[in-house]
Order: C-alpha cells, then structure tokens, then sequence
C-alpha cells in the first residue's frame, strides 16, 4: 500500500515537474521570439477578416486587432510589429506588396498563403451555387494547381523570406477544414462538404511539405478547429454572412484567438 500510494506521488511530482518544464519553455520561446521584429505576412486568415474591428489604415486589407498576429504581438511585445497580411493576397501579392519590413532584424515570421492561388473563393461559390458535380468538378481543377503549380509559387515566397531575414523563424500556417461532417446542417450536401474538406488537407498537405524543404515551420490548425466547424454548434468559422458577405467561409474571432493564436504561440 506504501509503495502504490509512494508510485502514485512520484508519478503526479514528475506530471507536475513536466508541465512546469513545458510552458517554462513556451515562455521562454515567445521570449526569444520577442526580442527581435515580428512580421505578419499573408492573405485573409492572417489579416484578420471575419474577425472584425479592422484597423482603419489597413483599408481593403482587412486588418483586425483580433487577427491572430495582432493579438500575438499585444502578448508578447516584439520589439517592432509589421503588420501587411492583406486580404485577397496571392503569392505575388506577398513579393510585390508586404516583404518590406522583413529584414535582417526580423526574429519572427508569421504566413498563410496559398489559398487565394488555389482559387478559393471561387470554389466556394461554385459549390454554394452549383451541383455536386459542378462543385467537384472545381475542387478538382483546385486540386490540380495545388499540384502542379502552387509548390513553385510558394517556393518563391519562402526564398524571399530567407534572403531578407536569414536569422528569422518562420511559421507558415495552414487552413482549417470548413465542415464538420455527418451532421445535420442546412446548406451544402455531405458530398459538398467533404470534398471541400478534403480539398483543405490535400492544400495543407502541399504547403507542409515545401515549408519542410525550406526548414521553416508548419504551423497546423485542423486540430484546433476540430469541433469548431462550420455545422458544428460551435463554430469558428463563418458560413455564408450575408451582413458582410467577404467574410463568408473565414474565421471569427473566437477562431483567430481560440484557433490560430495557440498554434503560433506553440510554434513560434
């Protein structure tokens, strides 16, 4: 009985020593990723848009104090925060318009690029608005770019992170899956949804990948957003917002600080 009641102790003393030891090294990473600049780079899901409050100087961009990189940066105060995610941004938007403040002072990157040059957008409204097969035939088409020439696309915006800031860490972030599945939802078949989903991994996927080849981070949120689909009850994703029909299909806010800010956190 000692012996057992001895066991039990020294088990919950090193539970408790473990979890002391993990988010001592949390903290200590945000830290280190503090002491330099923190740049936000990326289209709609690291701007910001669905989650509201937009900063009035980001413009069409969409930039919100409950993204993810905003709130990130108000908990850790890096020592300079750029901010030039911008909604609708493709890979060549990244390289043409945001990499300005990636320099060598930069300690962190933050990204999510990649499904505006997968089209989207226009897979969803297909699939809002068409057939099955009309919306699996777009998932398809989608499937095929990631494939075939999204891996180049993305290769030239990792290449350029690295050649402005050859000491930063960079953590590329996924999508979530929109849908839960096997649930009654109104709105698209079960045939919509998880073809739409599928889509989602096969994306995340093809980024995890090239992130790997460029020795940068991948930063996965599917886990987090388990639970929280569209369909779900508890959703951290809108669905059609007819009030603001551009946030459709982006996170809210509960899905930027619930979703997206533990994995950079984690991560960063």
């Amino acid at each position: 009985m000692r012996r057992s009641r001895f066991a039990a102790y020294v088990s919950s003393l090193l539970l408790a020593i473990g979890v002391t030891l993990t988010g001592a090294a949390t903290t200590q990473a945000a830290e280190s990723a503090a002491e330099g600049g923190y740049v936000a780079l990326g289209d709609s899901y690291s701007s910001g848009l669905g989650a509201g409050s937009y900063l009035s100087s980001s413009g069409d961009c969409k930039r919100s104090t409950k993204s993810y990189a905003y709130l990130w940066a108000a908990a850790n105060s890096p020592s300079t925060f750029d901010f030039t995610a911008c909604s609708g941004a493709r890979t060549d938007d990244v390289l043409a318009n945001q990499l300005g403040p990636v320099n060598a002072a930069t300690t962190l990157v933050s990204i999510t690029i990649g499904g505006n040059d997968a089209g989207f957008m226009d897979v969803m409204v297909t699939c809002v608005l068409q057939s099955d097969s009309a919306c699996l035939s777009r998932v398809n088409t989608a499937r095929a770019y990631v494939d075939s020439t999204l891996p180049g696309k993305l290769d030239n915006v990792y290449a350029a992170i690295r050649a402005k800031a050859p000491s930063a860490h960079v953590v590329v972030l996924g999508y979530p899956r929109l849908y839960r599945l096997g649930a009654v939802c109104l709105g698209l078949s079960e045939t919509k949804r998880k073809a739409i989903n599928d889509a989602a991994d096969h994306l995340d996927t093809a980024i995890a990948k090239r992130v790997a080849d460029h020795g940068f981070t991948f930063g996965d949120v599917r886990p987090a957003f388990t639970g929280h689909e569209i369909c779900s009850g508890s959703a951290w994703l809108h669905s059609v917002n007819l009030a603001n029909i551009s946030e459709s299909y982006h996170p809210n806010a509960g899905g930027q600080s619930g979703g997206y800010v533990p994995v950079l956190s984690a991560n960063a």
